[in-house]
């Protein structure tokens, strides 16, 4: 099974990862958060690819180029809005399986997510990051050809929350 990592960065400066993930609106424009710092890095081609793929659902993924961006492709995943699309926790999770499964179609060997949900769609950070970690144990070890996933959290306590999730549930305590 591929290694998992959690670490505080720019999910827009990941050179040595073959796919980043855009935590997208529906209609995959540039936005706030993460969206607008791969969107401001990628230039305009990538809005230009997003267009004809959008709409898309709570927990659906889908792929374009990178552009601009120091990686190969961009999975666009569109997570819950905390308190309205739900079951939440189950599209959270669709976020993630549906992600890797189609980078283990793609080809792709490494891919760093950010904290789907947690920041401007309001969901609890514990509850993000247990539903992300468990999500990404689970669907791993079907993805054979993925040899790493990094999360990339934007500051030191999502960092550490991730962390101490991922550890609590390789140790079956999660």
């Amino acid at each position: 099974m591929g290694t998992i990592e959690c670490v505080q960065g720019d999910i827009a400066r990941q050179a040595d990862i073959d796919t980043v993930v855009n935590a997208a609106n529906a209609e995959l424009r540039i936005g706030g958060g993460v969206a607008g710092a791969l969107h401001r890095a990628a230039g305009p081609g990538l809005a230009e690819e997003c267009r004809p793929l959008a709409p898309i659902r709570p927990g659906q993924a889908v792929i374009t180029g990178a552009h601009g961006l120091p990686n190969r492709h961009v999975i666009h995943c569109l997570g819950p809005v905390y308190g309205i699309d739900e079951p939440a926790d189950e599209l959270l999770a669709a976020c993630y399986r549906n992600a890797l499964e189609l980078a283990e179609r793609e080809g792709i060997r490494s891919i760093a997510f950010p904290a789907i949900s947690a920041g401007a769609f309001g969901y609890p950070p514990a509850e993000a990051a247990r539903v992300a970690l468990a999500t990404v144990l689970k669907t791993l070890p079907g993805c054979p050809g993925i040899e790493k996933v990094r999360f990339v959290l934007f500051d030191a306590d999502s960092t550490a929350l991730h962390q101490r999730t991922l550890a609590s549930l390789e140790n079956g305590q999660g």
